[in-house]
C-alpha cells in the first residue's frame, strides 16, 4: 500500500482518502490509549510501512527513532495491542490508535500499564 498525497486542502482535511503527511524524516506521530478507558498508553512514531502494516494486521507496528527499525509492539514481550479503532487528524499529521492490550495489560518497557507513568510534582517526578 502506498499512500497518495492529498490534492488540496479540502481533500486533506475533508476527504476519503488516507493521506498521511509524514515529516521530513518520514515520520508520522502515533498516540494509543486503551480503547476501553480512554487511558493514554503511549506516543510512539510510525513510518508509511508501520502504519501499512497496523491497518494490513490489525496490531500497532511503530518506528523506533533509537532502533532506527520497524517494532511490532508486543512481539517479545507480549504486550501486543490490538486496533479496535485508528483516527487521523484534522489535517493527517498524527494518527490515534484506540487499542486493547494483551498480555498483562502494560504498555511500557518499565512495566506500567502506561508510558506515562509518573506526574510531576514540587518539580520532581513522582510514581503514580
Amino acid at each position: 500500500m502506498t499512500f497518495p498525497t492529498a490534492p488540496d486542502k479540502t481533500a486533506l482535511e475533508q476527504g476519503e482518502t488516507l493521506s498521511p503527511r509524514f515529516d521530513a524524516a518520514g515520520l508520522i506521530a502515533a498516540v494509543a490509549s486503551h480503547a476501553d478507558t480512554g487511558e493514554v498508553l503511549m506516543l510512539a512514531w510510525m513510518n508509511a510501512e508501520a502504519l501499512e502494516k497496523t491497518i494490513a494486521t490489525g496490531e500497532a507496528h511503530y518506528f523506533s527513532r533509537s532502533r532506527g527499525e520497524l517494532w511490532h509492539k508486543g512481539a517479545t514481550s507480549g504486550q501486543v495491542q490490538v486496533v479496535a479503532e485508528l483516527r487521523v487528524d484534522c489535517d493527517q499529521d498524527a494518527v490515534w490508535l484506540k487499542v486493547r492490550p494483551q498480555g498483562d495489560g502494560g504498555a511500557c518497557h518499565t512495566g506500567a500499564v502506561s508510558c506515562f507513568y509518573r506526574v510531576v510534582e514540587n518539580g520532581k517526578l513522582v510514581r503514580k
